[in-house]
């Protein structure tokens, strides 16, 4: 895509507005005027923003199709001047966009990762629930029905965002190998013979990494509120592994003092009755059983190597192992899949009442099997995916579940939404910590990243997180572990925003 624009304004929000409508493209300032026979858009953008207002004016040309429209958006009280150029700049491009390609995107001008963000410091302002969902569809052209679920959802974690406590932390333990790599995957999960050989010595660098996190913990003098145990599929490893990974947790730390400890089980073909004793018995109280479809054609199209008649068994094991929480995830717009037979594997999956369900959207991720052997797998509309991601939730609202947490992923088929469902008293507290970055997540493994934060600075000032970020992949975390680097920059993070 050519991309002209001049003013004050970050070029990268412009070109994650374009995305809403060309996902997967690609921009330049001088892009020919053909790519391998596809006709090239071409945006042109002028920001003039001074003491009374801002003014923009943008023109599309694709294809013979062509836009344009100005915006004038005098000065308000309300918002910040800042934010009123993103919604002059918002509100131009999805017009002429809009115009040209035909299609009005649910979420409006609303780009980031967390779409109830907004909602939640409308709402913190003193601003009442029916004011942010008409804020949300008159400032950021949001469709009614998604302002309402965003407000919902803020409303959901509002508890937790007014009980943040800086003396509270979580723990993320990455396991990144799976039996098979699915064909929408983009994690850093590994499957081959070769590198599953390497668990073993993984295992024990991980171990002592978890030792060390945890004594850095008690040096700070945090509390572990949650530890989440995920990958990859940490029930890849056979019942002697397990047991040895959970007992390294349990040497640390108490688990009954825990609010959540949670172990992904996201393969059905991983889980075993010996593994949910096991994790049982070391204190795990939530877990992840993840069919994604129960569908077997469209299970085989992404790689994925368990029927759904495996999904059903592994649950029952999962239930009668005690367990107190189940989560179950399930994927809309899957290639292959149709709304009836989504409509027929979320009405089994509500049906056997796990206390969490989590329904993703289908992304279209960079590093997938899908992208490599498809370039016209992005679609902007997404078939039958609007109505079942609506299914999902009037369907959830129905049977008594809860929007708790909500985030989006760039490229996801029809531009919707991620969202956690629970039951009452079940919400997935990492969910709300590590999306809303209440606290500090510890992060061990390959892969993973931890995110040192001061949520409430005691100067008024915003809030501060850093991040520090393992060796990715399982052969440099060897090589190359960075675990007294990752202790070092916590305590100078703690030491520098006097928080011990």
């Amino acid at each position: 895509m050519k991309l002209n624009v001049s003013g004050n304004i970050n070029q990268y929000y412009v070109q994650t507005l374009c995305m809403i409508f060309f996902p997967g493209e690609r921009f330049s300032e001088d892009a020919d005027a053909d790519n391998d026979g596809i006709a090239v858009p071409e945006l042109s953008l002028k920001l003039e923003d001074d003491e009374d207002g801002v003014r923009v004016f943008a023109e599309l040309s694709l294809d013979g199709k062509y836009s344009s429209c100005e915006k004038i958006y005098p000065n308000r009280e309300d918002i910040t001047h800042d934010r009123l150029k993103k919604i002059a700049v918002g509100d131009a491009i999805l017009s002429v966009c809009g115009e040209v390609i035909g299609y009005r995107p649910s979420w409006g001008m609303l780009v980031g990762v967390r779409p109830s963000k907004v909602a939640t410091e409308m709402l913190e302002s003193g601003m009442s629930k029916t004011k942010v969902k008409k804020t949300l569809v008159s400032d950021y052209f949001v469709i009614p029905k998604k302002a309402a679920l965003a407000t919902e959802v803020a409303l959901n974690e509002a508890e937790f965002v007014k009980s943040a406590d800086e003396k509270e932390c979580s723990v993320y333990i990455s396991i990144p190998f799976c039996p098979t790599r699915c064909a929408y995957c983009s994690f850093v999960s590994y499957t081959s013979k070769k590198l599953l050989a390497t668990i073993p010595d993984y295992l024990i660098a991980l171990g002592d990494e978890i030792n060390k996190t945890f004594s850095l913990i008690k040096e700070l003098g945090l509390k572990v509120k949650t530890v989440y145990i995920g990958g990859g599929t940490p029930t890849i490893l056979d019942d002697t592994q397990l047991d040895w990974l959970l007992a390294t947790v349990e040497n640390n730390i108490d688990p009954s003092t825990l609010a959540e400890y949670t172990l992904e089980a996201g393969r059905p073909d991983t889980i075993t009755s010996e593994k949910m004793m096991i994790a049982k018995a070391r204190g795990v109280n939530r877990i992840s059983v993840n069919p994604q479809t129960l569908n077997d054609d469209v299970l085989r199209i992404i790689g994925r190597s368990h029927t759904a008649e495996d999904f059903l068994r592994a649950y029952e094991i999962a239930r009668e192992s005690g367990i107190e929480i189940i989560n179950t995830d399930v994927i809309a717009g899957l290639p292959g899949d149709k709304f009836s037979s989504f409509a027929a594997s979320y009405d089994k999956i509500v049906s056997l009442r796990p206390e969490n369900i989590t329904v993703h959207t289908f992304s279209v991720k960079k590093a997938s099997d899908f992208l490599k052997n498809s370039t016209h797998i992005y679609s902007i509309r997404g078939g039958d995916v609007g109505k079942c991601v609506d299914y999902s939730q009037i369907t959830a609202q129905h049977e008594g579940y809860q929007p708790y947490y909500m985030y989006r992923q760039k490229n996801t088929v029809g531009n919707y939404e991620n969202v956690g469902f629970s039951l009452d008293g079940y919400k997935g507290l990492y969910n709300i910590y590590m999306m809303e970055e209440i606290h500090s997540i510890f992060a061990c493994g390959a892969g993973a990243v931890s995110k040192f934060v001061d949520y409430a600075p005691k100067d008024g000032s915003p809030r501060v997180i850093e991040r520090f970020f393992n060796p990715k992949y399982p052969y440099e975390y060897l090589s190359d572990n960075k675990t007294e680097q990752k202790i070092e920059a916590a305590l100078e993070f703690y030491r520098r925003r006097n928080l011990f």
